[in-house]
């Protein structure tokens, strides 16, 4: 998810269904697909072992770590805010843990395991860019987050003031995560971008 870029509708062209189906239609990108000789195939097949894939065998290490941020920044957003009420040390540590955990896996899947892609449609493109849009975001509002959380809890003791500065940052934190999850979906299940390394330059492994 590299830098933040302004998305324009192309030619303020609408996408209704005769552009969907003439995407639809369009022959799947399978150059980006690894090819496997029929005896790695074959042993692959009979091994149950197998059955579970291995780091390497993704095309991106992108799909194994992105779950973790949008799963600990909604969690340290909600805890943050049942801590305004509470003001309990043990919830201040459980907010800090995940934050900082959550942070740290979205800058990695953001600027590290960000897949690199070719051959988009026009319309794959405007949902990609919308999906870096809120993966930027993120990662600012996570930093912020994450700076905020350590001195309310080291430095401001847990004030209650200081604990609703935090959620007030997480809470844009999780609203950001989840439209940037939001939009990769779409990329993936809608967009078919990813699924066996489809458009995705497999050049640019991580």
């Amino acid at each position: 998810m590299s830098s933040i870029r302004t998305s324009y509708a192309h030619g303020g062209e609408k996408h209704g269904k005769s552009s969907q189906t003439a995407e639809s239609t369009r022959e799947p990108d399978t150059a980006a697909v690894p090819s496997v000789g029929h005896e790695e195939h074959a042993a692959h097949v009979q091994d149950p072992a197998s059955a579970h894939a291995r780091p390497d065998d993704f095309p991106n290490k992108h799909p194994l770590v992105v779950h973790f941020p949008i799963v600990l920044l909604l969690v340290a957003a909600a805890v943050q805010l049942c801590n305004i009420l509470f003001l309990r040390k043990e919830l201040d540590w459980i907010t800090t843990i995940a934050t900082l955990i959550g942070f740290s896996t979205a800058y990695y899947v953001t600027k590290i395991a960000h897949p690199h892609t070719h051959g988009l449609t026009e319309h794959a493109k405007l949902v990609l860019d919308q999906h870096d849009l809120y993966a930027d975001w993120t990662i600012y509002l996570g930093g912020i987050g994450l700076v905020s959380q350590l001195l309310s809890q080291f430095l401001f003791k847990g004030k209650r003031w200081s604990v609703l500065v935090v959620a007030f940052v997480l809470t844009g934190t999780a609203y950001a995560v989840a439209m940037a999850g939001h939009y990769g979906a779409q990329l993936v299940h809608i967009e078919g971008v990813g699924p066996q390394g489809k458009y995705l330059d497999t050049g640019h492994h991580h």
